[in-house]
Protein backbone atom coordinates (compact mmCIF):
# COMPACT_ATOMS: atom_id res chain seq x y z
CA UNK A 1 0.00 0.00 0.00
CA UNK A 2 2.85 2.39 0.81
CA UNK A 3 4.38 1.73 -2.60
CA UNK A 4 1.16 2.68 -4.34
CA UNK A 5 0.94 5.88 -2.28
CA UNK A 6 4.45 6.89 -3.31
CA UNK A 7 3.56 6.32 -6.95
CA UNK A 8 0.62 8.68 -6.57
CA UNK A 9 2.90 11.43 -5.29
CA UNK A 10 5.64 10.89 -7.84
CA UNK A 11 3.43 10.61 -10.90
CA UNK A 12 0.51 12.75 -9.83
CA UNK A 13 -1.99 9.97 -10.44
CA UNK A 14 -5.26 9.41 -8.67
CA UNK A 15 -5.10 6.54 -6.16
CA UNK A 16 -8.54 5.30 -7.15
CA UNK A 17 -7.49 4.95 -10.79
CA UNK A 18 -4.39 2.97 -9.84
CA UNK A 19 -6.32 0.67 -7.51
CA UNK A 20 -8.94 0.13 -10.23
CA UNK A 21 -6.28 -1.61 -12.32
CA UNK A 22 -6.16 -4.65 -10.09
CA UNK A 23 -4.13 -7.76 -10.82
CA UNK A 24 -6.71 -10.59 -11.17
CA UNK A 25 -6.62 -13.18 -8.40
CA UNK A 26 -7.51 -15.78 -11.05
CA UNK A 27 -3.87 -15.55 -12.12
CA UNK A 28 -2.86 -17.18 -8.82
CA UNK A 29 -3.19 -20.85 -8.00
CA UNK A 30 -4.20 -19.75 -4.52
CA UNK A 31 -4.81 -16.22 -3.20
CA UNK A 32 -6.46 -14.30 -0.32
CA UNK A 33 -10.24 -14.64 -0.08
CA UNK A 34 -11.35 -11.15 0.87
CA UNK A 35 -15.00 -12.22 0.65
CA UNK A 36 -14.58 -14.65 3.56
CA UNK A 37 -16.34 -12.79 6.40
CA UNK A 38 -14.99 -15.31 8.91
CA UNK A 39 -11.54 -13.70 8.55
CA UNK A 40 -12.59 -10.22 9.71
CA UNK A 41 -15.46 -8.44 11.39
CA UNK A 42 -16.83 -4.97 12.04
CA UNK A 43 -16.02 -3.31 15.35
CA UNK A 44 -17.82 -0.18 16.57
CA UNK A 45 -15.79 2.66 18.05
CA UNK A 46 -15.38 6.41 17.70
CA UNK A 47 -13.19 8.43 15.37
CA UNK A 48 -11.02 11.51 15.99
CA UNK A 49 -14.11 13.71 15.87
CA UNK A 50 -15.89 11.68 18.51
CA UNK A 51 -18.35 10.27 16.00
CA UNK A 52 -19.34 6.60 15.87
CA UNK A 53 -17.22 4.62 13.42
CA UNK A 54 -17.30 1.01 12.26
CA UNK A 55 -13.99 -0.55 11.27
CA UNK A 56 -13.30 -3.98 9.79
CA UNK A 57 -10.72 -5.74 11.97
CA UNK A 58 -8.81 -8.92 11.14
CA UNK A 59 -9.63 -12.02 13.19
CA UNK A 60 -7.06 -13.64 15.47
CA UNK A 61 -7.81 -17.04 16.93
CA UNK A 62 -5.88 -19.95 18.45
CA UNK A 63 -5.07 -23.04 16.40
CA UNK A 64 -3.63 -26.02 18.25
CA UNK A 65 -1.41 -28.31 16.18
CA UNK A 66 -0.97 -31.99 17.01
CA UNK A 67 1.50 -34.43 15.48
CA UNK A 68 -0.19 -37.81 15.89
CA UNK A 69 -1.23 -37.87 19.56
CA UNK A 70 1.23 -35.22 20.78
CA UNK A 71 0.21 -31.59 21.19
CA UNK A 72 2.97 -29.42 19.70
CA UNK A 73 1.97 -25.75 19.77
CA UNK A 74 -0.92 -23.31 19.76
CA UNK A 75 -0.50 -20.60 17.14
CA UNK A 76 -2.50 -17.40 16.78
CA UNK A 77 -3.81 -17.22 13.22
CA UNK A 78 -6.58 -15.70 11.11
CA UNK A 79 -8.09 -19.15 10.58
CA UNK A 80 -7.76 -19.89 6.85
CA UNK A 81 -5.83 -22.86 5.44
CA UNK A 82 -5.25 -24.52 8.85
CA UNK A 83 -4.08 -27.77 7.25
CA UNK A 84 -1.37 -26.03 5.21
CA UNK A 85 -0.28 -24.06 8.27
CA UNK A 86 0.07 -27.22 10.37
CA UNK A 87 2.01 -29.17 7.74
CA UNK A 88 4.31 -26.25 6.95
CA UNK A 89 4.98 -25.49 10.60
CA UNK A 90 5.92 -29.10 11.40
CA UNK A 91 8.20 -29.40 8.36
CA UNK A 92 9.89 -26.05 8.99
CA UNK A 93 10.48 -27.08 12.62
CA UNK A 94 12.06 -30.32 11.31
CA UNK A 95 9.53 -32.38 13.29
CA UNK A 96 8.60 -33.89 9.94
CA UNK A 97 10.86 -34.70 7.00
CA UNK A 98 10.20 -35.51 3.36
CA UNK A 99 10.68 -39.17 4.26
CA UNK A 100 7.70 -39.13 6.64
CA UNK A 101 4.51 -40.39 5.00
CA UNK A 102 1.43 -38.39 5.93
CA UNK A 103 -1.69 -40.53 6.29
CA UNK A 104 -4.17 -37.80 7.26
CA UNK A 105 -4.52 -34.13 8.14
CA UNK A 106 -7.67 -33.57 10.20
CA UNK A 107 -9.11 -30.18 11.13
CA UNK A 108 -11.80 -29.77 13.79
CA UNK A 109 -13.38 -26.35 13.27
CA UNK A 110 -15.28 -26.49 16.57
CA UNK A 111 -12.18 -27.16 18.66
CA UNK A 112 -9.76 -25.24 16.38
CA UNK A 113 -7.42 -28.22 16.32
CA UNK A 114 -5.38 -29.73 13.47
CA UNK A 115 -4.01 -33.25 13.77
CA UNK A 116 -1.28 -34.32 11.34
CA UNK A 117 -0.94 -38.11 11.24
CA UNK A 118 2.02 -40.11 9.92
CA UNK A 119 2.36 -43.78 9.05
CA UNK A 120 5.45 -44.25 11.21
CA UNK A 121 5.99 -43.04 14.78
CA UNK A 122 7.84 -39.73 14.93
CA UNK A 123 10.48 -38.91 17.55
CA UNK A 124 10.45 -35.19 18.27
CA UNK A 125 10.07 -35.04 22.05
CA UNK A 126 13.63 -33.81 22.44
CA UNK A 127 12.85 -30.85 20.17
CA UNK A 128 9.89 -29.86 22.35
CA UNK A 129 12.22 -29.57 25.34
CA UNK A 130 14.37 -26.98 23.59
CA UNK A 131 12.62 -23.73 22.69
CA UNK A 132 14.04 -20.54 21.21
CA UNK A 133 11.98 -17.37 21.48
CA UNK A 134 12.12 -15.49 18.18
CA UNK A 135 11.07 -12.13 16.79
CA UNK A 136 8.17 -13.81 15.01
CA UNK A 137 4.56 -12.68 15.27
CA UNK A 138 1.82 -15.05 16.48
CA UNK A 139 4.06 -18.07 17.18
CA UNK A 140 7.53 -16.78 17.95
CA UNK A 141 9.00 -20.11 19.04
CA UNK A 142 11.50 -22.41 17.35
CA UNK A 143 11.84 -25.94 18.73
CA UNK A 144 15.15 -27.77 18.91
CA UNK A 145 18.47 -26.55 17.50
CA UNK A 146 17.64 -23.47 15.41
CA UNK A 147 20.58 -24.17 13.07
CA UNK A 148 19.96 -27.91 12.71
CA UNK A 149 20.40 -29.20 9.15
CA UNK A 150 21.46 -25.88 7.63
CA UNK A 151 24.95 -27.14 6.79
CA UNK A 152 23.39 -29.79 4.52
CA UNK A 153 21.38 -27.32 2.43
CA UNK A 154 22.65 -26.47 -1.05
CA UNK A 155 20.60 -23.77 -2.77
CA UNK A 156 20.43 -23.68 -6.56
CA UNK A 157 22.25 -20.86 -8.36
CA UNK A 158 19.15 -19.74 -10.25
CA UNK A 159 19.13 -16.26 -11.77
CA UNK A 160 17.01 -13.26 -10.79
CA UNK A 161 16.24 -10.56 -13.34
CA UNK A 162 15.51 -7.10 -11.98
CA UNK A 163 12.63 -6.87 -14.47
CA UNK A 164 11.01 -9.86 -12.74
CA UNK A 165 11.29 -8.12 -9.38
CA UNK A 166 9.67 -4.92 -10.61
CA UNK A 167 6.90 -6.86 -12.35
CA UNK A 168 6.24 -8.96 -9.24
CA UNK A 169 6.11 -5.91 -6.99
CA UNK A 170 3.61 -4.24 -9.31
CA UNK A 171 1.37 -7.31 -9.58
CA UNK A 172 1.41 -8.16 -5.87
CA UNK A 173 0.66 -4.58 -4.82
CA UNK A 174 -2.36 -4.53 -7.13
CA UNK A 175 -3.78 -7.85 -5.89
CA UNK A 176 -6.91 -7.78 -3.73
CA UNK A 177 -5.73 -8.77 -0.25
CA UNK A 178 -6.78 -8.70 3.37
CA UNK A 179 -3.99 -6.18 3.94
CA UNK A 180 -5.58 -3.72 1.52
CA UNK A 181 -9.03 -4.39 2.98
CA UNK A 182 -8.40 -4.33 6.74
CA UNK A 183 -4.64 -4.02 7.37
CA UNK A 184 -2.75 -5.39 10.41
CA UNK A 185 -1.58 -8.47 8.52
CA UNK A 186 1.49 -9.90 6.79
CA UNK A 187 1.64 -11.38 3.32
CA UNK A 188 3.98 -13.86 1.62
CA UNK A 189 3.92 -14.78 -2.06
CA UNK A 190 5.54 -17.71 -3.86
CA UNK A 191 6.68 -16.72 -7.33
CA UNK A 192 8.37 -18.16 -10.39
CA UNK A 193 10.19 -15.63 -12.57
CA UNK A 194 7.74 -12.69 -12.91
CA UNK A 195 4.64 -14.74 -12.05
CA UNK A 196 3.16 -14.81 -8.52
CA UNK A 197 1.47 -18.19 -7.98
CA UNK A 198 0.58 -18.57 -4.28
CA UNK A 199 -0.37 -15.68 -1.95
CA UNK A 200 -0.87 -16.32 1.78
CA UNK A 201 -1.62 -13.84 4.58
CA UNK A 202 -1.70 -14.04 8.38
CA UNK A 203 -1.22 -11.97 11.52
CA UNK A 204 2.24 -13.53 11.83
CA UNK A 205 4.67 -13.40 8.93
CA UNK A 206 5.97 -16.85 9.87
CA UNK A 207 2.44 -18.26 9.68
CA UNK A 208 2.14 -16.98 6.11
CA UNK A 209 5.45 -18.67 5.20
CA UNK A 210 4.39 -21.93 6.87
CA UNK A 211 1.12 -21.92 4.91
CA UNK A 212 3.06 -21.64 1.65
CA UNK A 213 5.42 -24.40 2.78
CA UNK A 214 2.48 -26.66 3.63
CA UNK A 215 0.86 -25.95 0.28
CA UNK A 216 4.09 -26.73 -1.58
CA UNK A 217 4.48 -30.03 0.27
CA UNK A 218 0.84 -31.01 -0.26
CA UNK A 219 0.98 -30.18 -3.99
CA UNK A 220 4.55 -31.46 -4.49
CA UNK A 221 5.75 -28.09 -5.80
CA UNK A 222 9.40 -27.75 -6.87
CA UNK A 223 11.26 -25.13 -4.80
CA UNK A 224 14.67 -24.50 -6.37
CA UNK A 225 13.36 -22.29 -9.19
CA UNK A 226 11.10 -20.18 -6.96
CA UNK A 227 11.23 -16.74 -5.34
CA UNK A 228 9.71 -15.92 -1.95
CA UNK A 229 8.33 -12.38 -1.62
CA UNK A 230 7.28 -11.18 1.84
CA UNK A 231 6.17 -8.05 3.65
CA UNK A 232 7.96 -8.98 6.87
CA UNK A 233 11.44 -8.29 8.22
CA UNK A 234 14.29 -10.42 6.94
CA UNK A 235 15.20 -12.03 10.25
CA UNK A 236 17.26 -15.14 10.94
CA UNK A 237 14.13 -17.28 11.24
CA UNK A 238 12.75 -16.07 7.91
CA UNK A 239 16.05 -16.97 6.26
CA UNK A 240 16.14 -20.37 7.97
CA UNK A 241 12.56 -21.23 6.97
CA UNK A 242 13.20 -20.19 3.36
CA UNK A 243 16.37 -22.29 3.25
CA UNK A 244 14.63 -25.38 4.64
CA UNK A 245 11.98 -24.92 1.97
CA UNK A 246 14.76 -25.03 -0.64
CA UNK A 247 14.03 -21.56 -2.07
CA UNK A 248 17.21 -19.66 -3.10
CA UNK A 249 15.80 -16.09 -3.28
CA UNK A 250 14.03 -14.10 -0.54
CA UNK A 251 12.67 -10.59 -1.19
CA UNK A 252 10.97 -8.20 1.22
CA UNK A 253 9.51 -4.70 1.31
CA UNK A 254 10.96 -4.45 4.80
CA UNK A 255 14.51 -4.39 6.17
CA UNK A 256 17.16 -6.78 7.46
CA UNK A 257 18.62 -8.04 10.71
CA UNK A 258 22.37 -8.64 11.01
CA UNK A 259 22.03 -12.35 11.78
CA UNK A 260 19.56 -12.80 8.95
CA UNK A 261 22.13 -11.37 6.53
CA UNK A 262 24.95 -13.46 8.03
CA UNK A 263 22.97 -16.68 7.66
CA UNK A 264 21.92 -15.81 4.11
CA UNK A 265 25.58 -15.34 3.14
CA UNK A 266 26.53 -18.71 4.64
CA UNK A 267 23.63 -20.37 2.84
CA UNK A 268 24.39 -18.71 -0.52
CA UNK A 269 20.87 -17.22 -0.47
CA UNK A 270 19.99 -14.05 -2.35
CA UNK A 271 18.53 -11.64 0.21
CA UNK A 272 16.84 -8.47 -1.03
CA UNK A 273 15.16 -5.91 1.21
CA UNK A 274 13.73 -2.38 1.10
CA UNK A 275 11.98 -3.32 -2.14
CA UNK A 276 9.92 -0.23 -2.97
CA UNK A 277 8.95 0.52 -6.55
CA UNK A 278 12.17 0.01 -8.51
CA UNK A 279 14.50 0.51 -5.57
CA UNK A 280 15.99 -2.28 -3.47
CA UNK A 281 19.08 -3.35 -1.56
CA UNK A 282 20.74 -6.75 -1.95
CA UNK A 283 22.96 -7.77 1.00
CA UNK A 284 23.61 -11.39 0.03
CA UNK A 285 23.75 -13.53 -3.11
CA UNK A 286 24.15 -10.63 -5.55
CA UNK A 287 25.75 -13.02 -8.08
CA UNK A 288 22.24 -14.18 -9.07
CA UNK A 289 21.15 -10.70 -10.15
CA UNK A 290 20.80 -9.77 -13.81
CA UNK A 291 20.29 -6.02 -14.25
CA UNK A 292 18.07 -6.04 -17.32
CA UNK A 293 15.90 -3.13 -16.15
CA UNK A 294 18.01 -0.44 -14.53
CA UNK A 295 16.39 2.50 -12.71
CA UNK A 296 17.50 5.82 -14.24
Amino acid sequence: MKILFLLVIDRGRDLGKIMAKKFPTQNYLISPDISNKALFGGVIGIDHNGREAIMDVIEEKPLTIYLNSQEVVTAMTIGDHPEYLAIGFLYNQRMLTRDDELTAVEFDSELDVVVVRTREHTDFESKLKRKTRTSGCAVGTVFGDILEGLDQIVLKDSKLRTSWMYDLSNKINRTDSLYLKVGAIHGTVLCIKSKPICYMEDVGRHNAVDKISGWMISENIQADDKILYTTGRLTSEMVIKTAHMGIPILISRSGFTAWGVELAKKLNMTLIGRMKGKRFCCLSGEHRLIFDSVLK
